[in-house]
């Protein structure tokens, strides 16, 4: 907990005078708000699935497919989003009158990612006609060659950066392929996938399909759930339309409107539906559900999100909750194994302004991601951690810092040294890739050597964005409901953070490494506060007599007793 605690620099916030409280307006200005209707949450905000280049081409395919009973099968990705991508779309075309649909899902363990020729043979020997991607395909070249050879259609939906060759697919339906003029270029592949499903469903109606097949017409919002889960654990940036997917779908939670399996996963995480936020879809539902793909298989999860008997989708829970403790173990011992490994590395210093790369030779695939997340996080470096496969390959998973773009870095590489990568792919933050085993050393040099030229001239130190401090009034529970109310908060929509000094009264060590404290503001408030994962050898400090702490303000819930509590992302001792 030593980032910098770092105030926003104000902006101006002359164009929300709607709103009377002058740190809301800064706080909603400092994020990009021009205007009120970015704020607009209600569904009729959403932008038009029109604006999405290649959508109509997708309807015209997935019609000709419904009108002839032909054999669909949707090919998903093995993380929370493709999870929820393919049980929206499995869900939708059953309302839609589908039959016989079915869904594949790579194991990683065996197929690796996406639609690889051989995941497409084992489609075609399903009988498939039709293969639909969801969450993957804009960089299946050979996959999308193979179907085609077979003669199966294929539609791509992906929301993945482009490459410089398109797969050569009967439609794609991505917001960042080339051409594509849709404003939100940040939807998930679950957000992709939504809105093709809508632009089917409103062709359907106007071709009388519903009442021909006498089908009740579909209120797709009754899966927006689904949408905001796959949404907010794919940690896309919540801009204004994701704001609305997400918002709608935490409506549908809190009032017991959603799927059997996501109202299961909350209760086995021993949440409470009603208060349900952004940020507990990320941290609390999306591992649960992750869990079954990084370990196992991502079915699991997929089956339980179909599912319509609470009983079966309780049973699931279970299971996912118990793979999600054993993801814990092994993530946690490889992040140990790692950060020993890079204890003798001087990372502070002037010259190792430079990404990171670990490998173990035991390593977990399914975790890797989540260890080069936490080392990141640690050091404030790009991260890149590899995990041996049985074809004598690595397969890596990169997680970046703000403003370095990894997908763009790995495209750098492999411009420069093009035998060094095998394959890769991703977005901004996070990225994968695959490397033939003898080359580790000199993907390992390279990867140090052009991160640091483009970090070498950036404070790497770790800053804390505070949105500055609060009055004694604004230390209220009435304030706190305000600033939750005004989410949701996530990726580039950062929830707020403020900063003050404080007189620690009470310090007590829980569990080892939490931080739970009693605090006293100079204005004279008393409040709770709990700092988590602190260096149990700095604290409790009882020769601290004030200390400066970021936090978040939460409202806390506890044996019925509802009470403000602050949520330490940063503290040091104040020197007097």
């Amino acid at each position: 907990m030593s980032a910098k605690i770092i105030r926003r620099k104000p902006v101006s916030d002359v164009h929300l005078s709607e709103f009377s409280q002058p740190i809301i307006r800064q706080i909603f200005a400092a994020r990009g708000i021009e205007s009120l209707s970015q704020l607009d949450k209600r569904a009729k905000s959403l932008l038009h699935y029109q604006g999405l280049a290649g959508v109509q081409a997708a309807v015209e395919v997935l019609f000709d497919a419904l009108q002839r009973q032909s054999k669909i099968i949707i090919v998903g990705d093995f993380d929370a989003d493709g999870a929820t991508s393919t049980a929206l779309t499995m869900l939708c075309l059953t309302k839609m009158g589908a039959v016989g649909h079915e869904y594949l899902v790579p194991n990683r363990f065996d197929f690796g990612y996406g639609l690889s020729p051989e995941i497409v043979d084992v489609a075609f020997q399903q009988g498939a006609q039709l293969i639909i991607t969801v969450d993957n395909g804009i960089a299946c070249l050979a996959g999308v060659n193979r179907a085609k050879e077979l003669g199966i259609k294929v539609v791509v939906t992906d929301h993945h950066l482009a490459a410089e060759q398109l797969p050569k697919a009967d439609a794609i339906v991505n917001p960042n392929q080339p051409g594509c003029e849709f404003l939100s270029k940040h939807l998930a592949g679950v957000g992709v996938a939504f809105y093709l499903m809508l632009a089917l469903r409103n062709h359907l109606k106007n071709m009388h399909w519903f009442t021909q097949k006498n089908l009740p017409e579909p209120n797709l919002a009754e899966f927006l759930d689904i949408v905001a889960l796959g949404t907010v654990a794919d940690v896309v940036p919540l801009d204004s339309n994701n704001r609305v997917l997400v918002y709608q779908g935490l409506q549908r939670i809190r009032s017991g409107k959603c799927r059997p399996g996501i109202t299961a996963l909350v209760e086995v995480a021993n949440k409470n539906a009603k208060t349900m936020v952004s940020s507990d879809l990320g941290f609390v539902l999306g591992p649960r559900l992750n869990a079954a793909g990084r370990l196992d298989d991502m079915s699991l999860g997929i089956e339980c999100l179909l599912a319509d008997d609470p009983t079966s989708a309780r049973k699931m829970a279970v299971e996912l909750d118990s793979l999600n403790r054993e993801r814990r173990e092994i993530q946690q011992s490889m992040q140990d194994q790692a950060l020993a490994n890079l204890e003798s590395l001087q990372l502070d210093d002037e010259q190792s302004k430079s990404g990171i790369v670990v490998y173990q030779p035991d390593f977990h695939q399914g975790v890797i991601g989540i260890v080069a997340g936490k080392i990141k996080e640690k050091y404030n470096r790009p991260t890149i951690a590899f995990a041996h496969q049985d074809d004598n390959t690595l397969r890596g998973s990169a997680r970046s810092i703000e403003g370095l773009h990894i997908r763009d870095l790995l495209e750098e590489i492999h411009s420069r040294y093009p035998d060094v990568i095998v394959k890769f792919g991703g977005h901004a933050m996070a990225a994968g890739l695959t490397i033939n085993f003898e080359q580790f050393t000199a993907f390992k040099n390279v990867f140090e050597q052009v991160s640091f030229e483009l970090l070498k001239d950036r404070d790497l130190s770790g800053q804390i964005l505070s949105d500055g401090e609060l009055t004694e009034q604004e230390f209220c529970l009435d304030f706190a409901q305000q600033l939750k109310d005004a989410g949701p908060w996530g990726q580039s929509f950062p929830e707020p953070i403020f900063d003050g000094v404080f007189k620690p009264i009470e310090q007590k060590l829980l569990g080892g490494k939490h931080l739970k404290m009693l605090l006293k503001h100079q204005n004279g408030v008393l409040i709770d506060a709990i700092a988590f994962n602190i260096d149990p050898q700095l604290w409790p400090n009882s020769a601290c007599e004030q200390i400066h702490i970021a936090y978040k303000l939460d409202i806390n819930e506890f044996r019925g007793r509802v009470s403000l509590q602050l949520m330490v992302e940063a503290l040091e001792p104040v020197t007097i």
